[in-house]
């Protein structure tokens, strides 16, 4: 039976997992075997983490809502109640900036959620 060589499809496949391992140390960057199972293991991650990164977020917001709500003497939840009921749509993400960077803004969204 003859051989197969398999030509320019191989390299081209080993070429590709290669380049997507660049930068990874040691062999993780340099031998195909390795290579591959560390490239579709970071793989994973980023598709597991690309979900994760939206509540990590969104739990940062909250805790700085929070601490800047209770330096108003309100608690996270009365706040964000309040706001509901004064009819203000802001999203979590706007209102946190909002507490960091433009407190006096953020003063006078208190007194609307009081």
């Amino acid at each position: 039976m003859p051989r197969v060589k398999r030509g320019f499809k191989a390299r081209r496949r080993r070429n590709k997992i290669l380049k997507a391992a660049k930068g990874y140390q040691g062999g993780h960057s340099k031998q195909l075997r390795t290579a591959a199972t560390t490239v579709m293991r970071a793989g994973v991650y980023a598709y597991r983490d690309r979900r994760t990164r939206k509540r990590d977020f969104r739990s940062l917001w909250i805790v700085r809502i929070n601490a800047a709500a209770r330096e108003h003497g309100l608690s996270y939840s009365r706040f964000i109640g309040g706001l509901q009921r004064a009819g203000i749509l802001l999203d979590r993400k706007a209102i946190a900036d909002m507490a960091v960077h433009d407190p006096a803004a953020f003063s006078r969204l208190v007194s609307m959620a009081q």
